[in-house]
């Protein structure tokens, strides 16, 4: 396994299996990478935020899009570090975090599953800037936001 694979996997396994609401949430990252990632999460019933309509909570969708905004802008920040060492690159994460967040809620959230990219506007050395989507099994937007992740 490279040291870029390694690094990457352990900040999969940070935000997955060491963070408790991510955990909770059943999160599921499909690809991560320097230039973005991709995350997953299947519907089930603990997740419906109006019940009428049987769709997805509003702060499942905005966790989801901060989740995956924050492995993008972390994962560009990585890029920046090639010449840290893996513990050095991994102290940097636990200063890490949302400094601000929008989310535009465009539709409904109705699906068997969700899924959510990120892609890097920016990444400075104090603080990096992430556009999210999120999309459901049809391949329809549900919604969109844009975060901002301190660095440091």
């Amino acid at each position: 396994m490279t040291e870029h694979s390694q690094i990457i996997e352990t900040v999969k396994t940070v935000f997955l299996d060491q963070i408790p609401f991510n955990k909770l949430l059943r999160l599921q990252i499909e690809s991560l990478d320097y230039d973005g990632a991709r995350v997953r999460i299947d519907m089930r019933p603990e997740l419906v935020g109006n019940f009428i309509q049987g769709i997805l909570h509003g702060g499942v969708i905005s966790a989801m899009l901060d989740v995956t905004g924050g492995l993008t802008a972390f994962t560009s920040l990585l890029k920046k570090m090639s010449h840290l060492s893996n513990q050095e690159k991994l102290e940097r994460l636990a200063k890490f975090g949302t400094i601000d967040m929008r989310v535009d809620f465009l539709r409904p959230g109705r699906g068997k599953y969700f899924v959510a990219t990120g892609t890097v506007l920016r990444t400075g050395n104090k603080v990096a800037v992430t556009r999210m989507e999120l999309l459901n099994d049809e391949n329809v937007l549900i919604a969109v936001g844009t975060g901002t992740y301190v660095v440091v």
